[in-house]
């Protein structure tokens, strides 16, 4: 700082010089207006409008002046300085309102996004059919039997009256474990669970068995290596095929809806005989073969639609399984579970049940 003057000679101190003051404020201003957003206008601050801008440092030798001068360096520095600060809290506005604006455009959120950042899982659409077929025949008085997926060949087999030379047997149908020779298998159908059953227990015995079979087919829209069987067993005194259809009735009434029928075609099973091929009537046509006046698309005009197999238990199974044929009769009946979804649905690839998309189970939700 200069020291006292006691002269009014303004030229000697340079900073109050009214050029160089006017020189100041209008190269800050020119900085405020030329700050893009507010950090730059901050720093700008700093360097024109701080501590140890030229306009500070300019205020700060008015006390050099002689008083007969201070007025007139005073009333300019002020002026400057006012200028620079309203410049300043006018850009700072400014700038604010940009910077809102951007941050609208920027960091917009969608309200039309799902709101749940977590959405809930869902049960896969198998396990909750399969155990819907439970409470069905549980609440007929029928139980839930189980069985292991490797199971013994001779239960797999032997004891369904499957013969050493079926072609059920061979690599081009099975499973075998490795090494080959200890007669395991990744089970073919449920129907070893109905054997377990019989070898266990004492008739009456009325047990649905569901779960999970293998077979060496193709993976693709209408097959696959892994897929779900459900099939029943009763063996009880004066069984007879009345009681099968009316069995297979319910069910189908069950999972189709009222109205819903079924029909036996002959066929041959090695563990049923007689044995039958079991349709559905269509549960879109109704039967009629018509659906708006064209060929119904789902039973191909057909008015039936296949469902599975059945029969009555062929006498060599029950023996082979310790049941005395004399006395006791049964039926048993298989069906797929993936199948019976497919119908239920309406869904036309049987892969979308093993791919693990979790938007193909979201949609069948949850069930309790």
């Amino acid at each position: 700082m200069s020291g006292p003057n006691t002269e009014y000679d303004p030229v000697q101190v340079t900073p109050l010089d009214e050029e160089h003051v006017a020189a100041v404020r209008d190269e800050a201003l020119a900085a405020i207006a030329g700050a893009t957003d507010l950090a730059a206008l901050k720093q700008v601050r700093t360097d024109h409008a701080g501590d140890r801008s030229p306009l500070a440092l300019a205020n700060r030798e008015i006390g050099a002046l002689p008083p007969q001068a201070r007025k007139d360096a005073g009333r300019r520095v002020g002026q400057a300085r006012g200028a620079v600060n309203q410049a300043f809290a006018k850009r700072q506005a400014e700038l604010e309102v940009e910077a809102e604006e951007r941050m609208l455009v920027e960091e917009t959120v969608d309200v039309t996004l799902p709101w749940d950042r977590t959405p809930r899982g869902s049960r896969h659409p198998i396990t909750t059919l399969s155990e819907r077929i439970a409470d069905v025949f549980v609440a007929m008085g029928w139980e839930v039997a189980e069985g292991p997926v490797i199971e013994a060949e001779r239960l797999n087999f032997d004891d369904l009256n499957i013969g050493p030379d079926h072609p059920a047997r061979t690599m081009q149908d099975t499973f075998w474990t490795d090494p080959g020779d200890d007669a395991m298998v990744l089970r073919t159908h449920t129907s070893p669970v109905q054997a377990r059953t019989m070898l266990t227990r004492t008739p009456p015995i009325y047990v649905v068995c569901p779960g999970r079979v293998f077979r060496t087919d193709e993976y693709d829209a209408t097959h696959s290596p892994v897929f779900h069987q459900v099939e029943g067993l009763a063996i009880d005194e004066g069984i007879s095929m009345a009681h099968l259809k009316g069995t297979l009735d319910h069910f189908a009434t069950a999972m189709f809806g009222e109205g819903i029928t079924t029909r036996f075609r002959p066929s041959y099973f090695p563990f049923t005989e007689p044995s039958a091929e079991v349709d559905l009537v269509c549960f879109v046509c109704r039967g009629s073969r018509v659906v708006d006046g064209a060929e119904c698309r789902t039973c191909r005009g057909e008015g039936w639609i296949e469902w599975g197999g059945c029969g009555v238990v062929n006498p060599r199974v029950l023996r082979a399984c310790g049941v005395d044929s004399e006395r006791y009769s049964g039926f048993a009946f298989g069906m797929g579970i993936d199948r019976t979804l497919m119908f239920r649905h309406a869904i036309a690839d049987l892969r979308d049940l093993f791919e693990g998309d979790v938007r193909f189970t979201t949609a069948f939700g949850s069930e309790l």
